[in-house]
């Protein structure tokens, strides 16, 4: 079985027209064996915190094989560049290898699959990821946090957004968002 944890728990206030936006997207670790995922590197105000959280786990950038990046906002991605030139990067678009993306395969091991999920963005994907309590699905910004409101406002195809909650609902029984904690799936 593979792990998925959070790593640095995101936050946002978007919505609130009273403050200054702000936004940080929930890093994550997903492990597989001897391989180690972080998804959504975030934006942090210092890259240290994402280190030190690495540290806790016994790790460092340069143990790190894949950055997966959940969509194309920066505040999932903008870190993507403080790792190794052999991490890979997974995105939507592809799996990269410095210059030279291929095609991912959907079911990226035995225990993680990648399946897409539009709506918020284009190009949203959700890894999958099989672990010792059910299935937990890191999927970005398809749902912010737990209980957040339903309407997002910055989806850029709302019908689909809905399509990509109740996939991920139905196939996942943990889910972690793009800006909160882990939450369990209401079926």
């Amino acid at each position: 079985m593979a792990q998925a944890k959070i790593l640095v728990e995101g936050y946002t206030n978007t919505g609130d027209p009273k403050v200054e936006e702000k936004s940080c997207a929930t890093i994550s670790l997903v492990k597989d064996g001897n391989l180690n995922i972080v998804v959504d590197p975030g934006v942090m105000k210092n890259q240290s915190q994402l280190i030190d959280a690495l540290a806790k786990e016994n790790l460092t950038v340069d143990d790190i094989d894949i950055v997966c990046i959940t969509h194309s906002h920066i505040d999932h991605y903008r870190n993507a560049g403080m790792f190794p030139d052999k991490t890979k990067i997974v995105e939507f678009w592809g799996l990269w290898e410095r210059d030279i993306v291929k095609d991912w395969d959907e079911q990226l091991t035995k225990n993680i699959k990648i399946i897409k999920t539009p709506g918020h963005s284009y190009d949203g994907i959700t890894l999958l990821v099989k672990t010792e309590k059910g299935i937990v699905a890191v999927c970005g910004d398809v749902f912010w946090k737990e209980n957040f409101p339903e309407n997002d406002s910055y989806a850029t195809e709302p019908e689909k957004l809905e399509e990509s909650r109740k996939k991920v609902l139905e196939m996942a029984d943990w889910v972690i968002p793009g800006h909160g904690g882990i939450f369990k799936a209401q079926k």
